[in-house]
């Protein structure tokens, strides 16, 4: 009877401490008024679409941390990772590359690439950007910077990536030869800011979906989730390394890691045309507006996705 008491005092313990973490994680989370309403604003659709966005804000970084990571020192922020995942009522999640390049109508400041809507007017400007260019309707948003990206990493302990070529780039601090390794954070933010690859930016962007899976694969793994020594530094590193939406918790973004670490997971970028050279914008990239709308028509309704309209990029 006496062990009896004991065990069930300990599983008490261990409940209100894991729901303390959760609290505590929830009330850490730094949030901004990143999605707002205004005149025609898309209807919501069917499922869940969430706005991700990397940033490039060095907020928070010594000057020691800046020269590791390799950043640079520019002050401000803007994002080279714009990344969309609809999550349907039911069937396959999809995420699709946007790609900063793009060349949209940003309101208010006409036609740029799809990225100067973050420079211009932050999560609000970008997220009326994003809606406007693909019809849909954004009802989450996640921001992460340098520092917090590499952190989240050293907390469970690197991820492993198998990586076919060479990749030195001296601009983003990356030194990688062939092999599957462990990448530390330093590693993993140059894996996924290089462009110094044959197709650079579709490079880019491949390799930062195949590096959110495997970290979004790690996180949600019974050796990070079951290990108290990597999902307490972890619930309260991460916090600390996002912003979101203000009407976001904790919960919409254990639905987010789930539906990323789905087997079931379809990846793409938006559909392309050309890549032209605009004045005042320098290069850029048009969407395949055929196929662009498709996609897009495809996840604010919930249908399968046409298989010609995903790209090997």
């Amino acid at each position: 009877m006496r062990i009896g008491r004991v065990i069930g005092a300990v599983l008490v313990v261990l409940v209100l401490l894991v729901l303390g973490v959760f609290v505590y994680a929830d009330f850490s989370l730094k949030r901004t008024d990143a999605l707002q309403d205004y005149g025609g604003r898309p209807a919501a659709g069917s499922g869940t679409n969430w706005l991700m966005v990397g940033s490039d804000s060095r907020d928070g970084l010594s000057d020691a941390q800046k020269q590791e990571l390799a950043t640079g020192s520019d002050s401000g922020a803007r994002t080279d990772t714009i990344l969309l995942l609809h999550v349907p009522s039911s069937g396959q999640p999809t995420l699709v590359s946007l790609l900063r390049d793009s060349y949209v109508d940003i309101p208010g400041h006409g036609k740029n690439k799809l990225n100067a809507a973050f420079a211009y007017g932050g999560a609000p400007l970008l997220q009326q950007t994003v809606e406007g260019a693909t019809g849909l309707h954004i009802d989450h948003y996640m921001e992460i910077g340098f520092a917090g990206f590499a952190g989240v990493v050293d907390n469970i302990g690197g991820v492993n990536m198998c990586i076919d070529k060479p990749m030195v780039d001296p601009k983003a601090g990356l030194n990688l030869q062939p092999g599957c390794q462990d990448l530390t954070g330093t590693q993993a933010l140059g894996y996924v800011r290089t462009r110094a690859t044959p197709a650079a930016d579709l490079d880019r962007v491949v390799h930062q979906r195949q590096f959110l899976s495997a970290v979004v694969s790690k996180v949600t793994s019974p050796g990070v989730m079951f290990n108290p020594f990597r999902v307490f530094p972890l619930m309260s590193s991460v916090p600390a390394a996002l912003t979101v939406n203000n009407g976001d918790h904790i919960w919409n973004l254990s639905s987010l890691a789930f539906s990323l670490a789905s087997k079931d997971l379809v990846t793409t970028t938006v559909p392309i045309s050309s890549t032209p050279t605009i004045a005042g914008a320098g290069s850029v990239v048009l969407w395949n507006k055929d196929k662009a709308t498709r996609l897009f028509d495809a996840l604010r309704t919930d249908a399968a996705v046409p298989s010609d309209v995903l790209s090997g990029h």
